[in-house]
C-alpha cells in the first residue's frame, strides 16, 4: 500500500478518520522525522493517543468529517481514507472531499480504499454489508474537483460475489484502491 501510495520521507499528510491509528503510523514513519502526519478522528481514541507519544510527528486533529482539517494545515502532499468512507452515509461526504482538496497542494494526493459493492448499488449496502459501490465513490470524489491519477488492483478478487460483508465459503473481499490527484 505504501509503495502504491508512494509515500516519501519528509511529506505532509493527513489520514482521515484515523481510527486506532494503524495508517497513521504507518505513514509517520515512511515520512520519517522531517514528515508530519495529521490523524483526523471525531473522537481520537485512547489507541490514536498513545500512538502520538511514540512517534511526535503525529498530531491529532479531533474534528467532524465535514471539516476534518483546520484552516492553518494546508498545502499537504498526501491525504488517505482506509477501508471507510463506506461508514459515511450520513456524513456530508461532498463536503469533506472538498475540504481535502483545498487542504491539499496542487498535485497533492488523495488516496482512498475500501470494500467493493456491487454495480448500481451506491452507499445504500454500507450498513448491512460494508461494502461502497466503487464508481458511486468515484463519481463523488471527482465531483469534488480531484482528478483519477491511478488503480491499485493488488486488493482485488474477482471471485467475491460481493453480497455478504464476508464472502462464501470463506474468501479475501473485493476490495479497490484509487489514487486521485489535485490538479
Amino acid at each position: 500500500m505504501l509503495a502504491f501510495i508512494g509515500v516519501r520521507p519528509g511529506m505532509h499528510a493527513v489520514d482521515i478518520s484515523a481510527g486506532g491509528g494503524y495508517t497513521a503510523e504507518l505513514i509517520a514513519r515512511a515520512v520519517g522525522p522531517k514528515g508530519r502526519v495529521y490523524a483526523q478522528s471525531a473522537k481520537p481514541s485512547p489507541r490514536l493517543v498513545d500512538r502520538v507519544e511514540s512517534l511526535p510527528n503525529i498530531i491529532v486533529l479531533a474534528r467532524k468529517l465535514e471539516d476534518p482539517i483546520p484552516g492553518e494545515v494546508s498545502a499537504l502532499d498526501l491525504a488517505t481514507l482506509m477501508f471507510n468512507y463506506h461508514d459515511f452515509s450520513q456524513v456530508d461526504r461532498s463536503a469533506m472531499n472538498r475540504a481535502v482538496l483545498k487542504a491539499l497542494k496542487p498535485g497533492g494526493l488523495y488516496v482512498i480504499a475500501d470494500h467493493s459493492g456491487r454495480p448500481g448499488t451506491g452507499i445504500s449496502e454500507s450498513r448491512t454489508l460494508h461494502r461502497i459501490e466503487e464508481a458511486f465513490l468515484r463519481k463523488e470524489v471527482e465531483a469534488a474537483g480531484f482528478r483519477l491519477a491511478e488503480e491499485g488492483s493488488f486488493l482485488r478478487n474477482p471471485g467475491d460475489p460481493r453480497d455478504r460483508e464476508t464472502p462464501e465459503p470463506a474468501q479475501p473481499k473485493d476490495e479497490f484502491v484509487l489514487k486521485f490527484v489535485k490538479p
